[in-house]
């Protein structure tokens, strides 16, 4: 399944190590500025998602700035897996959600890799990054079917500036 640009997104109703919950962000609903970030990841295991939330981590401010006032990490780990990638990669500002199904995977229009090496996961989910308006639709995506080729971080806070100041609609979803 593919989500277009200005269709409302799935439910994502998940806990967040440390507690609470992803209906506690109030994901694309402007909450804290025009737009909401959910990364998804692939895991434990992947040293390029290491670097990515470690950076998302770090430039939590940068995005509020930038509008993109509620962000958060996603993936298909378990709550002990997951608890470890927030120690282990010392991330302090970035919410962690897990335990996303398959079926929700599948919704969200994310590629699902099986393992081949030791420490990966039986099933896991690729990476995808959407940025969520404040009605909760999509407003852009980028989603892969392997590790490599993310977009940069300055690229989707360029973007998100852009769209704010320049009014910029959704695209894509002719």
């Amino acid at each position: 399944m593919t989500l277009l640009p200005t269709q409302t997104v799935p439910d994502l109703d998940l806990a967040l190590v440390g507690g609470g919950s992803t209906d506690d962000l109030k994901l694309g609903t402007g909450a804290g500025g025009r737009f909401s970030l959910v990364v998804f990841y692939r895991g434990l295991h992947c040293p390029i998602c290491r670097k990515q939330l470690t950076e998302i981590d770090k430039r939590i401010n940068d995005l509020t700035a930038a509008g993109i006032g509620r962000t958060v990490a996603v993936s298909m780990e378990t709550e002990d897996r997951s608890a470890r990638v927030v120690g282990e990669w010392r991330l302090a500002d970035l919410p962690v959600a897990y335990g996303l199904s398959e079926e929700a995977a599948r919704s969200w229009g994310l590629n699902l890799s099986k393992a081949i090496n030791d420490g990966e996961p039986d099933l896991f989910n690729e990476p995808g990054i959407f940025l969520l308006d404040e009605d909760g639709t999509l407003f852009w995506s980028s989603t892969a079917s392997m590790p490599f080729g993310r977009p940069a971080l300055d690229d989707v806070i360029a973007g998100a500036r852009y769209a704010q100041e320049q009014d910029y609609p959704a695209r894509g979803a002719a």
